[in-house]
């Protein structure tokens, strides 16, 4: 599949795998520790800072109970209303533009998950090089419709959808303008577990729907990216923090700094590893094939001698006749003295 420009990187299965670094709501509503969180992501390697553009009134209603209220005993969120999680959670529209500019300084490629239509309006002010659909909103076709109609790429998460809702999804993409469509592998449980990441998908995601296909990730630690990347991902996001342990929105399943540069460099080394079907020696083996195993004389022998499986070993280096001849030689009369270390050649018998 074609590369895919977005901002000044090409994605695709020929680049090193793009490394989204999403900051959600763990900036805690510090405008300095959002642009912290930026130099961070630039300094680790990433190659993209992803926000999220909502508020409280355009991603829920104002009710604080029943459905409302998390009462998962499970959830990260425990306690907290839906209206009252997005308020902390929030990035302050006002911020975007200041925001992006500055993970722009920084080199990297700046852009947000729009989750209505206004969000979807605010982002085109800006001038935003590309779309992310959240897995809770991949089967919103209003929201995918208008950010399609943009004509820039389109990064959906999958999480949650069936193979049905998901070819609904892409179709309503494709239809309303989307050409430069990027699926993400996603399970949406936060924390994830990598029992549950079902990897195995992401080549079927691309044959099924002719796109390339990265990985949403909340699991902990970077294994499960790099099995992502071996199995045909070109993009990677994942959830980073400063800190851990300092109480933020999403820090329990987010990355720490030396995490996502462990990220980067992991991942382009899976990449790299991919190569292509190749057999035989690489340049960098030549040099070795002196050490394969190969014939022997094992101890002198003098002409008129017999070969046997004492005096003809298969042993290192590799410099005499290839182990599969020792059938065929033992038995032979040797027909000129040979001291051992000798390596078996024809010439001998």
């Amino acid at each position: 599949m074609a590369s895919i420009t977005i901002g000044h990187r090409q994605v695709g299965s020929d680049h090193p795998p793009f490394i989204i670094a999403e900051m959600s709501g763990n900036h805690g509503q510090s405008i300095e520790k959002a642009k912290a969180l930026i130099d961070a992501a630039a300094k680790a390697g990433a190659h993209a800072l992803k926000l999220q553009t909502y508020t409280p009134d355009t991603i829920t209603l104002d009710v604080h109970e029943r459905e409302f209220f998390i009462a998962d005993p499970n959830s990260l969120w425990q306690g907290n209303s839906l209206y009252n999680l997005y308020q902390e959670a929030m990035t302050p529209w006002e911020w975007h533009q200041e925001l992006f500019n500055y993970a722009s300084s920084k080199g990297l490629v700046a852009f947000s998950t729009p989750f209505d239509l206004t969000a979807v309006d605010f982002l085109e002010s800006l001038n935003v090089p590309c779309y992310k659909i959240a897995s809770f909103e991949n089967i919103d076709h209003a929201l995918l419709a208008a950010v399609a109609k943009t004509g820039k790429p389109v990064i959906m998460s999958t999480g949650m959808a069936s193979q049905a809702e998901l070819a609904e999804s892409v179709d309503v993409l494709r239809a309303a303008g989307c050409k430069d469509l990027i699926l993400l592998k996603c399970t949406s449980n936060y924390p994830a577990r990598p029992v549950d990441a079902n990897l195995r998908t992401i080549p079927h995601l691309a044959e099924l729907f002719n796109c390339q296909v990265g990985l949403s990730d909340h699991t902990p630690g970077v294994g499960v990216a790099v099995a992502a990347v071996a199995l045909g991902a070109t993009v990677v996001e994942k959830h980073f923090v400063l800190d851990r342990n300092g109480g933020e929105v999403d820090a329990e399943f987010s990355l720490e700094p030396h995490e996502i540069k462990m990220l980067v460099e992991e991942t382009e080394r899976a990449w790299t590893a991919l190569g292509k079907v190749y057999y035989g020696c690489t340049d960098k083996e030549l040099a070795s094939r002196v050490h394969r195993r190969s014939l022997y004389i094992a101890e002198d022998v003098k002409a008129g001698d017999i070969l046997t499986e004492k005096n003809l070993r298969s042993v290192r280096p590799g410099l005499g006749l290839a182990p599969k001849y020792l059938p065929l030689l033992l038995g032979k009369v040797v027909k000129v003295d040979a001291p051992k270390g000798t390596p078996m050649s024809w010439e001998l018998i």
